[in-house]
């Protein structure tokens, strides 16, 4: 996400932080490079200019913290001012109204809003433990509606039907009674989309957010249209009361125009980010995570708090207990550390969120990808379950056999073996002296930490 940009910008900054001393001669330098790198990942000019004029008027006027030295500081100040430009903080749904809460959702068409819509019932569902419900009154484009059934249908939401040759106001007004029946905490609208900005559109949602009086409206812009999905978010928000803004398809955008833009432009916050096609893709938006992913300082918070959700914390103790009890690390426990990596975006999104990877060389980088675990995940599914759970036995005929079964080539079995054989000795030493059982409870602290509540007591 935004490599483009973060490469330009860490390059940039790392020139400085050897200084000795912060200068007018070397900020202005590296302010230029700042300036054309924004420019370049499609930022609006007039953001660009606020934004390079604050962080020169701070630099140069800076009195330098005795704790950094004055290359470090000024990164931090460029830090906090992207931090700045993008929100300062999370700004969270307000959903405290009589149910049910009702959020129109409006975008235009192709930019991933009525996914989105489904991504937000499954969050809302899921998170907070709301009882959700979901209604397309896109009533020109009857594969949205069926789209949205699917949708919600893995989302887990309530879907009220809507048909084509209903009006918009007919399906809002029946959508709202049906919620009030079924006791639906949040009622999601999507609406009709349109591949520009015209008079009729701008009418019938006016006219709809007039009519169900909403608690959010919710605009969803295609990250990859950089600035121009601020200047379209700002036609929308000069005719509607907007409340947020939600950047949809973001893992596809190597610049961050539309991430650096959107605030200034509309003074609405950005309220999600859109990841990947998965519907479990959408993230609340904050502005500090991300400034610190795009200098290439990583996001240890997001990485707990999704390791918290989605790692399955039953299995990790069951493995401590076998390893504990002198058993052997085998191939069905790697690939169960596969398929939990899988499940946290695979490796290329965890990188993207530890701290110094992104300094790696570009090599180094391109060598560490998701093919190269999913080949892995293949090839110990061809094995048989003895196989998996004596790997000493895979021997010259064993591995042909797996390589035609996986469809790859007797190297790549002896890599995996070879890294396997790797994973195992790590495990072993953890497993000595209740190595593992402190895993599992640093693990549960961290987590404790990203919940905002207290670690664990230690056991005596």
């Amino acid at each position: 996400m935004f490599d483009s940009l973060s490469e330009r910008l860490t390059h940039t900054l790392k020139g400085l932080t050897g200084k000795a001393r912060l200068t007018e001669e070397n900020i202005s330098a590296a302010m230029r490079d700042v300036r054309r790198a924004l420019l370049e990942a499609d930022v609006a000019l007039p953001v660009v200019k606020d934004f390079t004029d604050k962080v020169r008027s701070r630099a140069l006027g800076q009195v330098v913290n005795a704790a950094l030295n004055p290359g470090e500081q000024f990164v931090k100040i460029v830090h906090d001012e992207l931090v700045h430009v993008m929100g300062d903080a999370n700004d969270a749904l307000n959903l405290q109204t009589t149910p049910p809460a009702i959020i129109l959702m409006a975008g235009l068409q192709g930019a991933g809003k009525t996914t989105t819509v489904a991504k937000l019932a499954l969050l809302l569902k899921s998170r907070e433990k709301k009882k959700v419900a979901v209604v397309s009154a896109d009533v020109y484009r009857p594969a949205a509606i069926k789209q949205l059934e699917t949708l919600a249908g893995e989302a887990g939401a309530h879907f009220i039907p809507s048909s084509a040759d209903e009006k918009p106001s007919a399906i809002a007004e029946r959508a709202v009674e049906e919620a009030k029946r079924a006791f639906v905490d949040v009622l999601i609208v999507d609406t009709a989309g349109r591949l520009a900005v015209d008079e009729d559109m701008m009418a019938e949602i006016r006219a709809l957010q007039a009519q169900l009086k909403p608690i959010e409206t919710l605009f969803v812009v295609d990250a990859m249209t950089g600035q121009d999905a601020a200047n379209t978010a700002r036609a929308f928000n000069d005719v509607l009361d907007l409340t947020g803004v939600v950047l949809a398809k973001a893992d596809g955008d190597a610049r961050g125009g539309a991430a650096l833009s959107v605030r200034s432009i509309t003074g609405k916050p950005i309220k999600f980010i859109g990841v990947g096609e998965k519907i479990d893709g959408l993230e609340p938006f904050y502005p500090d995570r991300l400034a610190s992913r795009i200098l290439g300082m990583g996001d240890l918070m997001s990485l707990i708090e999704e390791a918290q959700r989605k790692v399955d914390k039953k299995k990790a103790e069951q493995l401590a207990r076998k390893l504990e009890k002198g058993r052997k690390f085998d191939l069905e426990d790697f690939r169960e550390q596969l398929n939990q990596m899988a499940s946290m975006g695979g490796i290329t999104n965890m990188m993207d969120k530890v701290p110094g990877m992104s300094q790696l060389p570009k090599n180094v980088q391109e060598q560490v990808n998701d093919d190269q675990f999913l080949r892995m995940g293949v090839i110990i599914d061809s094995m048989t379950p003895h196989e998996r759970r004596f790997p000493d036995v895979i021997t010259g005929s064993r591995k042909q056999r797996i390589a035609r079964g996986s469809g790859t080539s007797v190297p790549d079995i002896n890599r995996l073996l070879k890294q396997h054989k790797q994973m195992q000795k790590m495990m072993k030493k953890f497993s000595k002296k209740g190595g593992m059982q402190k895993m599992m409870r640093g693990l549960s602290a961290m987590q404790g930490a990203a919940a905002g509540g207290r670690p664990p007591a230690r056991r005596r």
